[in-house]
C-alpha cells in the first residue's frame, strides 16, 4: 500500500502523523449524531399519544429518519469526492442544524407531517456526515486496525445514544399525556390545544441541539484535519485476488456487506423505537413511558460498553468471528424475548444492545476491505442500506398491530440470522 499526504480522500496513514486530535473532534461528532438519532426512540411513544397514532404510523418517525439516507448516500458520496472530507462534515453538521431548527415552527402548529420534514433535513445532514466520517476515521491509522479504531468511535457514539433516551425522557416525556380513550373524547379545539402543548415539549431540546450543531461546524471549520489520500494505483478500480473491478456494486463481499447492514440498523433501529411501548404493557413491565425511557438507555448502554471492550478485542480477534457470534447471541436473546415475560423479557431485550455493539463497525470495514479508490463509492453504497431503519421498523409496526408487540420482535431475530452468515461466510472475498 503506498500512501502521501496530498489529497483529502480515503485511506492510509502517512508516517510519524499524529492523529488523536483528528480522532477527538470525529469522536465529538459521531456523539452527536448518536445523541439525536437515539432520541427518536423518544419521540415514538411521543407523537404516539399526542397524534392518537398506531404503531405502523408512528414507525414513520423511523421511515422518514431513515429513508433520507438511502435518497442522499450516492449523492453524498460524490459530494464527498468534489469537496473532501472537511467541507463534507461541515455540510452535514449545517444542514442537521437546519433540520433542528425546523422542530420549532412544527411544535408550533403541532404538525405531524411538519415533524416528519424536519427529521428528513435532519437525516439528510447525517447521511452526509456518516458517509465521510466513517471511511476517514477507518483511514486515520494502521489499516488493520481499521476495524478496532472505528469501533472505538462508534462506542463514543453510543456514548450519546445511552445518555439521550435517559435526558430525553426527563424533557420531552415530562408532560401528562391523555390516554387515546381520553383524547378522542375532546372537541377540535380542546384536541388542537393538548397537541400544541404537548408538542412544545420538543422546541427548547431542539433548538439547543440547533445551536450545538453550529458550533461544532465552526469548529470544524477552525480545526486543521489530517489530509489522507486514497489507496491503489488502477484508477477507478478495486483488485481483489487478481480480478479488477470499476465499479463497487460489482464486488460480492461489498454487496453482502450492504445487505447486512440494511437488516442490522433495521433490528437495532426496531428494536430500540419499540422498547418503551414494549416496556409499558402489563405482562412485561407495566412501566410509565417515562420511566421505560430510562431503560432503553441500559439497552444503548450495552451498546457502548461493548464497542469500548470490543475495540481492545479487535486488536486481536476475527472481525468475522467475533460478528458471527455476536449475532448468533443476539438471535437467541431476542428470541427468548418472545417466548419470555415480565422482567426476564425486558432484560433479555435489553442485553441485545450488547450483541449489536461490535456489529457496525466490523461488518462496515469488512465490506470495503480491498476498495482502493472505490472505497468512498462503497462507503456510499454502505451508508445508503441504513435504508433498513426507515423500512423494518414500519414492518415491525405493521406486525405489531397485527399479532401484537412481543411476537414482532421475531422480525429483528430473523434480521440477525443474515448476519450470522455474513460473519462467519459472506465476508470472504470471492
Amino acid at each position: 500500500m503506498t500512501i502521501t499526504k496530498t489529497t483529502d480522500r480515503p485511506s492510509g496513514t502517512a508516517e510519524g502523523q499524529d492523529y488523536r486530535p483528528a480522532m477527538a473532534v470525529m469522536a465529538l461528532l459521531f456523539f452527536m449524531w448518536g445523541f439525536l438519532t437515539v432520541l427518536n426512540d423518544i419521540l415514538v411513544p411521543h407523537f404516539k399519544a399526542i397524534f392518537d397514532l398506531n404503531y405502523t404510523r408512528v414507525m414513520l418517525i423511523q421511515f422518514t429518519f431513515f429513508f433520507a439516507y438511502f435518497l442522499l448516500s450516492l449523492p453524498a458520496g460524490k459530494i464527498l469526492d468534489r469537496i473532501g472530507y472537511k467541507r463534507s462534515l461541515l455540510a452535514g453538521l449545517l444542514v442537521m442544524g437546519l433540520g433542528s431548527l425546523l422542530f420549532l415552527p412544527a411544535a408550533g402548529q403541532s404538525s405531524y407531517p411538519l415533524f416528519l420534514t424536519a427529521l428528513f433535513v435532519l437525516g439528510s445532514g447525517m447521511t452526509v456526515l456518516q458517509v465521510a466520517a466513517n471511511p476517514y476515521v477507518a483511514a486515520l491509522g494502521r489499516p488493520e486496525t481499521a476495524s478496532s479504531r472505528l469501533n472505538l468511535a462508534q462506542a463514543v457514539n453510543s456514548l450519546g445514544t445511552t445518555i439521550a433516551p435517559w435526558l430525553g425522557g426527563l424533557i420531552i416525556l415530562s408532560g401528562t399525556l391523555k390516554s387515546p380513550e381520553e383524547v378522542r373524547q375532546f372537541s377540535p379545539e380542546q384536541l388542537l390545544a393538548y397537541r400544541v402543548a404537548e408538542a412544545s415539549s420538543v422546541r427548547l431540546p431542539y433548538l439547543g441541539f440547533a445551536v450545538i450543531l453550529f458550533l461544532l461546524a465552526a469548529g470544524v471549520a477552525l480545526f486543521r484535519l489530517p489530509r489522507i489520500q486514497s489507496i491503489g494505483q488502477d484508477g477507478d478500480d478495486a483488485v481483489i485476488r487478481g480480478r479488477t473491478y470499476r465499479s463497487a456494486w460489482k464486488v460480492r463481499h461489498l454487496v453482502l456487506g450492504t445487505i447486512g447492514i440494511f437488516v442490522y440498523v433495521g433490528a437495532e433501529v426496531s428494536i430500540g423505537s419499540f422498547l418503551v411501548n414494549f416496556f409499558s404493557q402489563p405482562d412485561i413491565g407495566g412501566l410509565s413511558e417515562k420511566t421505560a425511557a430510562r431503560y432503553v438507555s441500559y439497552y444503548w448502554m450495552g451498546a457502548m460498553i461493548g464497542r469500548f471492550s470490543g475495540a481492545a478485542l479487535l486488536q486481536r480477534l476475527r472481525p468475522g468471528k467475533m460478528l458471527g457470534l455476536a449475532a448468533l447471541t443476539a438471535c437467541l436473546l431476542v428470541c427468548a424475548t418472545v417466548l419470555l415475560q415480565g422482567p426476564l423479557a425486558m432484560w433479555t431485550i435489553i442485553c441485545v444492545g450488547l450483541c449489536n455493539s461490535i456489529m457496525w463497525s466490523n461488518i462496515f470495514t469488512l465490506a470495503i476491505d480491498g476498495l482502493g479508490r472505490l472505497t468512498s463509492q462503497g462507503s456510499s453504497i454502505l451508508v445508503m442500506a441504513i435504508l433498513g431503519g426507515a423500512v423494518v421498523p414500519v414492518a415491525q409496526g405493521a406486525l405489531a398491530d397485527t399479532i401484537g408487540i412481543h411476537l414482532s420482535f421475531l422480525l429483528p431475530a430473523a434480521c440477525y440470522l443474515y448476519i450470522i452468515y455474513y460473519g462467519f461466510r459472506g465476508h470472504r472475498h470471492a
